[in-house]
């Protein structure tokens, strides 16, 4: 007898499991039997995404994971060993945390049946250099100043090459 689970009895056993986690969390919650529960939340649920997504082999499951381990990395960060760090470096951390999270999504993204996807590296990376930038202070500001001007111009330019070649 084989000590696998069969793929749909393995993904019956993580979806109960992730909900019934997810109830226990929500009801600690609810009765605030422990102070920093809410400070949980978010980083539970991303524990419940990624382990349910591991054991399926899920990637869909694995992008929320990540998102909320990113969100909640950057929300425990400001709210508490970085609390006295002043603005806008904390919200630079923020997205230096969320920007983690889409990199975690790529490396994990190998262990499900997908295999590797490196999509999750753009907006991370993105992401990740804003947050950068703006850690950067006034010369990252002034960067990001340009980047504003430049964007809408891009778009421009790109709008009319494809008019231009299409008429060539």
């Amino acid at each position: 007898m084989s000590s696998q689970l069969h793929p749909t009895t393995r993904r019956s056993l993580a979806a109960g499991l992730a909900l019934i986690a997810f109830g226990v969390l929500m009801l600690l919650g609810q009765l605030e039997l422990a102070g920093g529960v809410k400070m949980l939340i978010l980083p539970a649920l991303a524990i419940i995404f990624l382990a349910w997504g591991l054991a399926t082999r899920t990637f869909g499951l694995i992008i929320p994971g990540g998102i909320l381990a990113g969100v909640g990395l950057g929300v425990y960060l400001i709210a508490q060993p970085l609390a006295a760090v002043a603005e806008p470096a904390q919200g630079a951390i923020f997205l230096l945390a969320f920007a983690a999270g889409w990199l975690l999504i790529a490396l994990l993204s190998p262990l499900t049946a997908d295999g590797f996807h490196w999509w999750p590296l753009i907006p991370g990376g993105i992401i990740g250099g804003l947050g950068a930038l703006i850690l950067a202070g006034d010369a990252g500001l002034q960067v990001l100043r340009l980047l504003g001007y430049a964007w809408p111009l891009a778009l421009i330019a790109a709008g009319a090459w494809i008019l231009l070649r299409r008429r060539a």
